[in-house]
């Protein structure tokens, strides 16, 4: 019986290493030929890799979290064929982008071996005699304790949760652990301050029910639409704030063109695929191309060209929005305009006590570029056309 090693083969983007994911074969497993091997993170895309050839695994690389360089092995295979080691590497049959953690469809005995859990929830499972298979997770696809006490508690009458508590430790990996780098180095390279401004958005919802009971083919109109439009429109006279700092070579280059990013909220973490000169778009192309990114983004099917570049970003957590916030700037971004929820309040208008919609904006600007008086003067630009919707359809 040969050994056989794998080779990481080159799977673009001019890449030196890969990072694991997740492993979807245990030690000792017998796979069969193209069956799902491992996921590989490479930039924001998890990449599937599969078996080269049919065999039992008898080595791995690494565990998720490591790295493994082009052309190194990646796994080690017995199999009763004899061929040489760079078989394995000429029959591999490339890789394939798919979302983040996610599976292809497969028989209920392969499944077995491809469900994601701990090793002590594993050893849990096995004690207590459950099929993890049979387990649904609460989150995501990887099984946890809580998913186990969960499982004996209603698929098991009679049967309770351990009485001991249980702290299952859970590595950041591909994804999730590049936002935590960004995230981390963003806040602490970027002076950021925060501008919070209120605004009233009856007459803006009102308009937004008209061209939607009016749309015909064309796409309903969320709020996210009429507030790019404000910003690319305002972002006209405020070019410092349209920009990507280089800190390495202190240049703040500004742009005249607006490439909007949207963050996107995935199974995987918080993506912000960007839609290109946001500012040459009307309102149903924008909800158009905020779905069609949106979709991509949670896919896991993005491209990378749609991932990168972005000016400026806009961030929403919808009805989760609360009262304010203080959003992180995407680096090298000088600027990110945070939407709140919107509320019914009472307000005063023209002395008159009156029901009004609000919501407030939450903005962070990059010290270093932006003064706290162009902030406040771009942000009371976006409250003017919001409350003013006419506006955003006046030219020049």
């Amino acid at each position: 019986m040969a050994r056989v090693p794998f080779r990481l083969p080159d799977i673009g983007e001019g890449i030196a290493e890969a990072e694991i994911v997740a492993w979807h074969a245990e030690i000792g497993d017998r796979i069969g030929e193209d069956a799902p091997l491992c996921d590989l993170m490479t930039d924001k895309a998890t990449v599937e890799m599969t078996s080269p050839i049919a065999g039992r695994l008898v080595e791995r690389a690494g565990e998720p979290g490591q790295t493994v360089a082009i052309g190194s092995p990646l796994a080690w295979f017995e199999t009763d064929a004899p061929l040489a080691a760079d078989r394995a590497q000429e029959a591999a049959p490339g890789a394939t982008a798919a979302a983040p953690e996610q599976r292809p469809a497969a028989t209920p005995a392969a499944n077995h071996h491809r469900v994601l859990a701990s090793p002590a929830v594993r050893a849990r499972a096995r004690d207590l005699g459950v099929d993890l298979a049979a387990v649904r997770p609460a989150q995501g696809d990887r099984v946890r304790h809580a998913d186990l006490d969960a499982f004996l508690r209603y698929a098991q009458p009679g049967a309770g949760p351990a009485a001991a508590d249980v702290v299952e430790e859970v590595r950041l990996v591909g994804l999730r652990r590049r936002i935590a780098e960004h995230m981390m180095e963003a806040a602490r390279a970027i002076p950021h301050f925060a501008y919070v401004e209120e605004v009233d958005v009856t007459a803006l919802e009102a308009t937004r029910a008209a061209l939607n009971d009016r749309s015909g083919e064309r796409p309903r109109l969320t709020l996210l639409p009429f507030l790019i439009r404000a910003i690319t429109r305002t972002l006209a006279d405020f070019p410092m704030i349209n920009a990507r700092f280089d800190d390495e070579a202190s240049i703040v280059r500004q742009h005249s063109s607006v490439h909007l990013g949207v963050a996107t909220q995935t199974d995987a973490g918080l993506i912000v695929p960007v839609i290109r000169d946001a500012q040459a778009r009307d309102l149903w192309q924008l909800a158009a191309e905020i779905k069609r990114l949106a979709d991509l983004a949670r896919a896991g099917r993005a491209p990378r060209e749609a991932l990168i570049g972005s000016t400026i970003t806009l961030t929403s957590l919808g009805a989760l929005g609360g009262i304010a916030s203080t959003p992180i700037i995407n680096r090298p971004e000088v600027a990110i305009v945070g939407v709140n929820r919107i509320v019914e309040r009472p307000a005063v208008v023209d002395g008159q006590i009156t029901i009004r919609k609000l919501m407030n904006l939450s903005s962070s600007f990059d010290h270093r570029v932006v003064d706290g008086h162009d902030a406040a003067r771009f942000v009371q630009g976006i409250k003017r056309l919001i409350e003013t919707p006419a506006l955003l359809f006046v030219d020049g």
